[in-house]
């Protein structure tokens, strides 16, 4: 097929990028490829409209073992040789146009990006924000988004220890579920997300990939409208049981000194990980697409590269050491592939039964490589002007303590969210020192390093 602007422009790129694209490479790209450049170049993997503004935040500390950016997740010394792992993400577009699956898989990949790096997960929390409680959609959300979080959680095995819920009305059309998992780990021990040695083996396991959350990164990127309902095969399909297997599968492979470098596969799937542990690495990678384990026949090699199936990890396995990886995932009944190796040109090579699909530079597809950054135009909201203008002491003294405190209980943001945190399981695990005690933090047991963290994410 020919490949235009417009064509580029459907896969959610700019003309501007489609330019761009064609001088990175030195030729028009084909299908697959523009394919995973609308991946990788997605506000949700490149953060291209917001870098400019996270370099800003505070990035260094004393206790930091990896700095912010660098892995799956932060990594900060707790004392006595261990670490702790943590990391908050948002699954907000998928959420809002199906909120169990979307909610569901947001706790599923904030697991996968902790145990990724080598930690056992210990604690879950999460932060909603939707639209006015009243509306019949906002309630609809509401309950989606609790039991996808209280259903993954629960099957997962690791508590929901604390979070929060707003409601204001800019969130009516997207809500914000932001979900959040702690872990620890040995210190030293961390497994990083970078590929490297040249002919190591690059293995595929967990789950058999399906077209569910093929295009999901640019999708997540884009606005909400009313024709977004009709993208339900954009949002992912979660198996909880199933990443309970890959938790300890992993963690068991981990120990056996086989794993070089690991990174679990969320958006924009296959593409996303070959790329960033590649860059990352320096390297390249051959990957064989026929290799992947599917549960639909025909897929295109495009849909291979972006379909965003639940529990999948890529591994890049020291030479000589596949056996201990297929021992493993057999034992846990899953599914283990060898589908490539680590090359030493830079490129990533997609073949599909021996015919080249796509060949692009890793450097650039990725954040801090050859992906855009923007500077776009901003301005304050009016409503800023009435806030700053408030003067406390116009209020006059409250005279009735009782009726004000009534009509205060009753707002839905001041409201007991009781009906929310008792759908998730808070002890699973034993680890919740505090679930039958309200405070403003939990404290979570972290077992065989005789400390216990409090956490919170208000």
């Amino acid at each position: 097929m020919e490949i235009t602007v417009q064509t580029a422009e459907k896969l959610r790129l700019t003309a501007e990028e489609f330019e761009l694209i064609k001088q990175k490479l030195g030729r028009t790209p084909n299908f697959t490829e523009l394919c995973a450049f609308s991946g990788m170049w997605s506000e949700h993997c490149s953060y291209k409209n917001s870098i400019k503004w996270l370099k800003t935040l505070p990035r260094d500390g004393g206790r930091m073992l990896v700095a912010a950016g660098e892995e799956n997740a932060g990594l900060m010394d707790m004392g006595n040789g261990f670490g702790v792992v943590f990391k908050i993400e948002s699954h907000n577009h998928p959420s809002a146009i199906e909120p169990f699956q979307g909610a569901a898989t947001g706790v599923g990949g904030i697991q996968r990006d902790i145990f990724t790096m080598g930690a056992r997960p210990i604690a879950s929390l999460n932060s909603l924000r939707f639209g006015n409680l009243k509306d019949k959609k906002t309630q609809r959300l509401l309950s989606g988004v609790v039991h996808g979080i209280g259903h993954y959680g629960n099957c997962f095995g690791v508590p929901t220890v604390g979070g929060e819920v707003y409601f204001e009305d800019c969130y009516h059309t997207n809500p914000l579920v932001n979900a959040m998992s702690v872990g620890i780990m040995k210190a030293g021990d961390m497994i990083s997300a970078t590929a490297a040695g040249i002919g190591n083996p690059v293995f595929f396991v967990g789950s058999a990939t399906g077209k569910d959350g093929i295009g999901g990164a640019s999708f997540a990127s884009a606005d909400i409208t009313a024709e977004s309902a009709e993208e339900l095969p954009a949002v992912q399909v979660g198996d909880p049981f199933q990443e309970k297997k890959l938790l300890e599968a992993c963690l068991e492979l981990i120990n056996t000194g086989a794993v070089v470098g690991m990174q679990d596969m969320g958006a924009a799937g296959i593409i996303c990980s070959t790329a960033e542990m590649s860059a990352k690495g320096g390297v390249g990678m051959r990957i064989d697409l026929e290799k992947v384990p599917t549960r639909q026949q025909n897929m295109k090699a495009w849909e291979l590269l972006l379909s965003e199936s639940q529990e999948r990890m890529l591994i890049v396995v020291e030479k000589g050491k596949e056996e201990a990886v297929l021992k493993v995932f057999e034992k846990w009944d899953l599914s283990a592939s060898n589908i490539g190796e680590v090359t030493g040109d830079g490129l990533l090579k997609f073949y599909m039964h021996g015919e080249l699909e796509a060949e692009i530079p890793a450097h650039e597809l990725v954040l801090g490589g050859g992906a855009p950054q923007y500077t776009r135009e901003y301005r304050e909201p009016k409503y800023f002007e009435k806030i700053k203008a408030f003067d406390v002491n116009s209020i006059s003294d409250v005279t009735d303590i009782k009726s004000v405190a009534e009509q205060l209980v009753q707002i839905p943001n001041i409201a007991s969210k009781r009906w929310v945190y008792t759908q998730y399981d808070s002890m699973v695990g034993a680890a919740n020192t505090s679930t039958n005690s309200p405070s403003d933090a939990t404290v979570v047991l972290a077992k065989g390093t005789g400390k216990g963290l409090a956490v919170t994410v208000d």
